[in-house]
């Protein structure tokens, strides 16, 4: 069975491959061969930039080249490699032996031994898998997820003025404004995408054991700390780790994950409470033509964009938890359980992006239904209990919580007229009896944060 989005088991490239072809680039075997490929070469031109004596020779201009062929880099260039793969039965020399094949073909043979020159495999892993990452966060994952949050401050903005029956408990509660309801979730995400920016991509690059064992026995005059330190910051935009073992600490990385899992949560927490504002009535779905919302009760017009973003964040969070928790462990210097594990960074990702797409079509969809969300709150007279008690506790009036539970505990429906009769056996002030009787559930609504 050739594999293709019919046939492949995971539905992050199957039924779901819409929405997550742009992550191919990154976290496929090819996007992953291809980061290999450009940080060996990278490296090649650092150490000519030095220059090592054995390097000074080499034409400058030759870099332009060897840079256009990671630009250039095509799946029939990652499919060569696979094929040496099946003799090395290594994946990162399969990389070395391709560009040395490269080095031929741009008449640079007697230079070829510096590709790869005193590093291990993990050198490269852990250079390429962190700039995936960065790379795939900064150009795919902040644009789409701050695309969500703007579209919040949007709605937030629209529905700023309108007065909502809160839920404390499942119980109405004091009333609130439904944009500043949406203005909640649009914070908490931003203060978590702000976080990304503090979290740096951590790389290890130090050789075999992590000391540079061979580059300093090669060239102890060289400061290969201060090398590294450059290459790694500066040439690649990553953060040096050191000092480390063979492999990475991939405490940046967990950070990462972690990071990434609070704005899920917060997602899912945002899609649970749209879910069941829908339910309510407060919103209504438009209608998209074709659409079929249940095989059998044709009227129904299900909130599935939103179901869909919860349970794709839910796997997300399931992976991210995953990851987080075993990357930073490794007996002694390494073992190889995180190099499986590392192939599987793209998935959470990818759930992520599934839902953030979900999220975006169903909030595209919600229409106000403003008229169920007035009737909720005219139903609802005994919340302004909350503000006539207070004010009667300003005015030092005789146990008034006490009163205002009585009232509103009994088995009687609360209602505009209970509300204004209650005011009127006050022993209070005229004056006061109209402020009292001038609280409605639709203006009891606080400060407004949005102004």
């Amino acid at each position: 069975m050739e594999l293709n989005a019919l046939t492949a088991i995971s539905p992050v490239d199957g039924r779901y491959r819409r929405h997550t072809a742009q992550l191919a680039e990154y976290f496929s075997e090819f996007g992953l061969i291809k980061y290999r490929v450009h940080v060996e070469v990278e490296y090649f031109i650092a150490l000519c930039q030095h220059p090592l004596p054995q390097l000074k020779d080499v034409d400058t201009s030759v870099f332009g080249k060897l840079r256009q062929s990671v630009v250039e880099f095509s799946e029939g260039d990652a499919q060569a490699i696979k094929d040496i793969e099946k003799t090395t039965n290594h994946d990162v020399k399969a990389v070395e032996y391709f560009i040395k094949a490269k080095f031929d073909d741009l008449g640079l043979s007697q230079f070829k031994e510096f590709i790869h020159f005193g590093l291990t495999s993990q050198d490269i892993n852990n250079t390429a898998i962190p700039l995936q990452l960065k790379h795939a966060i900064e150009e795919e994952y902040l644009p789409l997820i701050n695309q969500i949050t703007d579209t919040l401050m949007g709605l937030a903005e629209d529905w700023k003025d309108i007065p909502m029956l809160a839920k404390t408990h499942g119980q109405p509660a004091s009333p609130t404004l439904l944009g500043k309801e949406i203005l909640v979730f649009h914070e908490r995400l931003t203060q978590q995408i702000n976080m990304l920016d503090g979290v740096r991509y951590g790389a290890k690059f130090g050789g075999a054991t992590g000391n540079m064992n061979a580059h300093h026995i090669a060239y102890p005059e060289v400061n290969w700390i201060k090398f590294a330190n450059n290459f790694v910051d500066n040439t690649l935009g990553l953060r040096r780790s050191y000092p480390t073992t063979q492999i990475e600490h991939y405490d940046d990385m967990a950070a990462l994950f972690d990071n990434l899992k609070r704005i899920n949560t917060i997602l899912i927490d945002f899609s649970r409470d749209i879910w069941q504002y829908i339910s309510m009535g407060y919103f209504k779905q438009k209608i998209i033509k074709g659409e079929v919302g249940s095989s059998a009760m044709p009227h129904k017009v299900n909130p599935i964009d939103f179901e869909n973003a919860e349970g794709n964040l839910g796997i997300a969070n399931a992976n991210y938890d995953f990851l987080a928790g075993k990357l930073p462990i490794s007996r002694l210097q390494r073992d190889l359980t995180d190099s499986t594990v590392l192939r599987n960074v793209g998935v959470p990702i990818s759930h992520s992006f599934i839902a953030l797409k979900s999220l975006e079509k169903g909030i595209g969809k919600l229409e106000l239904n403003q008229h169920a969300i007035e009737y909720d709150l005219d139903q609802n007279w005994a919340v302004v209990s909350e503000a006539i008690q207070t004010i009667l506790r300003r005015e030092a009036y005789p146990e008034p919580y006490e009163a205002l539970k009585a009232l509103t505990r009994g088995n009687q429906e609360i209602t505009h007229e209970v509300i204004k009769d209650f005011v009127d056996t006050l022993e209070v002030s005229d004056e006061l009896k109209k402020q009292l009787k001038s609280i409605t559930p639709f203006n009891y609504t606080g400060i407004n944060p949005l102004g």
